[in-house]
């Protein structure tokens, strides 16, 4: 067991029952050319977050922690962005660029694309978990759960970015799941 010096109180982990859950680190958040940067979000704070984690996930694996990536993604024909009627299909960043903008249409978090690639900084390894998630909480319509369940997972780790989205949105389904979610403070 190991004691997390947490807010509002400290909490006991077990190392073997943690994961860490890297959210959305893509080129599409923290790249230059990528969706963020393309829709005029700074993201001069994308390069000391991608070191933070880098150095993250390796005192991780080091100590065996299992590493899960979520990744945002849509498939090529948009069958998983939602129809028309979608909250995520009219607000989601993406969505609305790729409408607005015609000549970004299929570059955007789609299946396989550069702006759907996790930066080559913290590229997956072999045994790494990598979960695709086609909405802002990595619990929605995904494996996620039932790999954390498998594993006898309890703790969860969260880094990533665009924290106010995609990893809240994750953390407090984690919560309803009976998961302790904990955010991680990188510096």
């Amino acid at each position: 067991m190991v004691l997390l010096n947490a807010r509002p109180r400290p909490v006991r982990i077990d190392h073997a029952r943690t994961a860490i859950v890297v959210v959305d680190m893509q080129n599409a958040f923290v790249s230059a050319g990528g969706m963020f940067d393309l829709a005029g979000i700074d993201i001069s704070g994308a390069a000391p977050a991608i070191e933070a984690n880098r150095r993250l996930l390796g005192v991780a694996r080091e100590n065996g922690v299992p590493v899960v990536y979520l990744q945002m993604s849509y498939k090529p024909d948009l069958s998983d962005a939602g129809d028309p009627s979608s909250p995520n299909y009219q607000k989601e960043l993406g969505m609305v660029l790729m409408r607005e903008r015609p000549e970004l249409r299929g570059r955007l978090l789609i299946d396989d694309s550069w702006d759907w690639r996790i930066v080559d900084a913290l590229k997956p390894r072999q045994g790494d978990k990598v979960i695709r998630k086609s909405r802002y909480s990595g619990f929605c319509n995904t494996e996620l759960e039932a790999y954390l369940h498998g594993r006898k997972i309890r703790h969860l780790l969260f880094t990533g970015v665009a924290t106010n989205i995609c990893v809240d949105a994750t953390a407090r389904d984690a919560y309803s799941r009976e998961f302790w979610p904990i955010l991680v403070r990188m510096r």
